[in-house]
């Protein structure tokens, strides 16, 4: 389903029993994060929460909407994410429908793919007031400082909506917003962002390149500027594609620009290629702060937002926390395309322990001597698993998603010296581990049982396992025991 506004998912929620209100005064100055940190380590993630009075402001703050499963399956419009991994699993089979009928049960996928492009509409909720010039004034708005060594209040869930500078295509990506004073603030475009390819592509011609920041809409618009998509598929796109209708986008006041009509707030505005400050320290997702690094700086010329706006936000920090459940939806919905590009892949573990992009358990249909390290080297090679620190490949039978399991496998299949493999390459840019800032080794181990020809020459054993007839014996038996 789609919803009509980031109100009306919060409607839903709390008619579900998933959204807390406080009325209460709290302050976004840490007091907010507190109370969420605390909601957040709850089992499954807590609940919703609603600040209606945040100290000294007048607009509320909504935290953690999609930090559970269920929730995060509400933002997505579906009863289970699962949902959707299996839509983008038929779309992308390689191989055409075979009869009649499997073609006609096609259509509705087809059909539903190919009007998903978004729509340019004239006038939007997220345009009902306009700020301008000396009007704008970005400290009027409930941002949060998260944690006590923050560098400032960060917009913790902005959109970031840039057009590459040589093809006109459009990028919407997630990156954190550091509030410097009333209309500038930082942009954390990442070395290997696609914001901060469009921003290097900028600077190279010496000019400014327009930007906008949206707050809030539809929660599948918000998912979508965090989804790893394939370079060549518009955000926008694939939010009409996963809210089944297409987002309808309003072009900016200020710059040529257009943005999702129905948010709750827009930034506009620009980056000088040549200017760049101190950002940070940020209390990040892998439980530590990021240090101080000169990034570009973002000038707001306008604001606008609909009346009576909620400001939606989250917190980062030690795991787990509500980013840790969209982040596990991004591992189940986009699995079928890294099995698009590595077939024998069964399955993926990310745990959320490790902030994602640290650690992979993965599953294996094993045919051929080193087919763990050929794995190993297709995922580093593959959009935002490069960024992978540590890949641990076992057989097919094994349960990733049982990190019990996993470790009971690793402990006992593996001789270090012989199934270690040590790569060099790119790491996230939030790594205060490697040598330098973005670039870093890796390690891969192979977990699998061992073939010959891969210097094991004995007899691999068995898995203890109990004869199923004796299984089914005490089954039948156990309601009498009393144990």
């Amino acid at each position: 389903m789609a919803y009509l506004h980031f109100q009306d998912f919060l409607s839903h929620l709390e008619s579900a029993g998933e959204l807390k209100r406080v009325s209460e005064s709290v302050s976004p100055n840490l007091e907010i994060t507190e109370v969420a940190n605390r909601v957040m380590k709850k089992p499954n993630g807590g609940e919703a929460i609603l600040f209606e009075n945040p100290t000294g402001f007048n607009i509320p703050v909504a935290i953690n909407t999609m930090g559970s499963r269920k929730r995060m399956s509400m933002a997505l419009g579906v009863d289970d994410y699962e949902e959707i991994a299996n839509d983008i699993s038929t779309l992308v089979k390689p191989e055409p429908p075979a009869g009649i009928m499997n073609k006609i049960r096609m259509l509705p996928r087809l059909s539903r793919l190919a009007s998903s492009s978004p729509k340019a509409v004239s006038s939007g909720i997220c345009q009902e007031i306009v700020e301008e010039g000396d009007a704008v004034d970005l400290t009027k708005i409930p941002v949060l400082k998260c944690w006590p060594d923050d560098g400032g209040a960060f917009i913790t869930l902005p959109l970031v909506f840039t057009y590459d500078p040589e093809t006109g295509k459009r990028n919407t990506g997630m990156y954190r917003i550091q509030i410097f004073d009333r209309n500038t603030t930082g942009m954390h475009w990442q070395l290997h962002k696609t914001g901060a390819e469009h921003y290097r592509k900028s600077e190279s011609q010496g000019q400014k390149i327009h930007a906008a920041v949206a707050l809030g809409g539809d929660p599948a618009i918000i998912f979508s500027a965090l989804a790893p998509l394939p370079p060549n598929v518009d955000e926008m796109m694939f939010a009409g594609f996963l809210r089944r209708k297409p987002v309808s986008m309003v072009k900016c006041k200020t710059i040529d620009i257009q943005v999702p009509a129905d948010c709750e707030m827009i930034l506009e505005g620009y980056v000088d290629p040549f200017e760049r400050r101190p950002e940070g320290p940020f209390g990040d997702h892998t439980g530590f702060y990021t240090l101080v690094e000169p990034y570009p700086v973002f000038h707001v010329t306008a604001v606008t937002h609909r009346k009576n706006p909620v400001y939606p936000c989250t917190i980062v920090g030690k795991p787990p926390m509500e980013d840790g459940w969209m982040g596990k939806a991004v591992e189940r919905i986009f699995l079928p395309l890294v099995r698009m590009m590595v077939p024998e892949l069964v399955d993926m573990n990310l745990p959320v322990e490790a902030c994602f992009h640290n650690l992979a358990f993965v599953s294996i249909r094993k045919r051929y001597p080193g087919h763990a390290f050929k794995v190993m080297n297709a995922l580093w090679g593959l959009g935002q698993l490069m960024f992978t620190k540590m890949i641990f490949v076992f057989d097919e039978e094994v349960d990733v998603q049982n990190i019990q399991e996993c470790i009971w496998r690793i402990a006992n299949n593996i001789d270090p010296e012989r199934d270690m493999l040590l790569s060099k390459g790119p790491i996230d840019v939030l790594d205060h581990s490697s040598r330098a800032m973005g670039f870093g080794s890796k390690i891969g181990f192979d977990c699998t049982r061992k073939l010959p020809a891969e210097g094991y020459t004995r007899e691999w054993p068995n898995v203890i396992e109990m004869s199923p007839e004796i299984v089914k014996r005490i089954d039948e038996l156990w309601p009498k025991l009393g144990l």
